[in-house]
């Protein structure tokens, strides 16, 4: 109990820091030019976060597809075999989107966009809803085409903390502390974020690097983050990083059950990590900034 009550105290002031460095940061960041109220109108945002709803949805049929599949067939190496389908997934969804409407596919990057100045609240708000959208349309897809025993076996290729599993005494729940799962989301958030979703924030590495190499980038370290947080902590029970609370929000609407449990430290953790990457992104001399050509 005393672990728990520590737990929440320190999730519960790590809540209030992020929140008081946001609204700092916000207020040094945001203009009344970049905050429009009328973009809430605006058909054209609408009409890109489509492809934001579209984009996410197969993003999470296409993932948690792979990682049933992966579990299914049993093979000795399924974290490689799972991170190196993340990579190519994403990386191909990413160049399919990034003209329409700039490739979020993903609250996270919507959400550093935001703290970083780059695209407006109404914006990052449409973009989100869109997105959180396309992740239930998504696991309804998959639900969809798959039978029962496969969605309660697999939990829908969800994103999980812990299961219930067969123990010699009776069932017994196997799977990562909170505390460990959070820090996790906070480390691989702001290691994807500050080793390439900052690429495409440049506007000098993408024309650089040239635009199609900079999403490749994305896909291959969000791969290599997958298959890291699976392989350091190896347990049961525990799905990996989400990386993204839109992947992690469909399939718990859909199945819920125990994908409930600590479903917040998806979307917690990777909001941590944002307000430190924009925190990050302030500390560095403006001449050295991605405003600077």
């Amino acid at each position: 109990m005393e672990d728990l009550f520590s737990l929440t105290i320190n999730t519960v002031i790590s809540i209030k820091l992020s929140v008081f460095v946001y609204v700092y940061i916000m207020s040094y960041t945001f203009t009344p030019e970049r905050l429009p109220c009328k973009m809430f109108l605006c058909t054209q945002t609408w009409r890109a976060s489509v492809a934001e709803l579209l984009g996410t949805a197969v993003l999470v049929f296409a993932l948690d597809t792979i990682v049933i599949s992966t579990i299914q067939t049993q093979t000795k190496t399924p974290n490689l075999i799972l991170s190196t389908l993340v990579a190519i997934i994403v990386t191909i969804l990413l160049l399919a989107t990034y003209p329409i409407s700039g490739g979020h596919i993903n609250p996270v990057v919507t959400f550093a966009a935001l703290l970083t100045g780059l695209i407006s609240i109404s914006k990052a708000f449409i973009y989100i809803l869109a997105q959180c959208v396309g992740g239930i349309v998504g696991a309804l897809a998959l639900k969809a085409v798959v039978n029962s025993e496969i969605e309660r076996t697999f939990s829908l290729g969800g994103c999980t903390l812990t299961v219930v599993a067969p123990g010699p005494d009776g069932p017994t729940v196997v799977g990562l502390e909170t505390g460990q799962a959070l820090r996790l989301e906070i480390i691989c958030g702001f290691v994807f974020l500050f080793a390439s979703v900052w690429m495409a924030f440049d506007h000098r590495q993408a024309k650089g690097l040239g635009r199609v190499n900079v999403l490749i980038i994305v896909g291959i370290v969000l791969g290599l983050l997958v298959y890291v947080s699976t392989t350091v902590t190896a347990t049961k029970g525990y799905a990996g990083a989400g990386l993204n609370p839109a992947r992690c929000l469909g399939p718990a609407i859909v199945r819920g059950g125990h994908l409930w449990n600590g479903h917040w430290v998806f979307w917690v953790g990777p909001a941590i990590a944002c307000v430190a990457f924009a925190i990050y992104t302030k500390v560095i001399p403006s001449q050295l900034s991605h405003t600077m050509e």
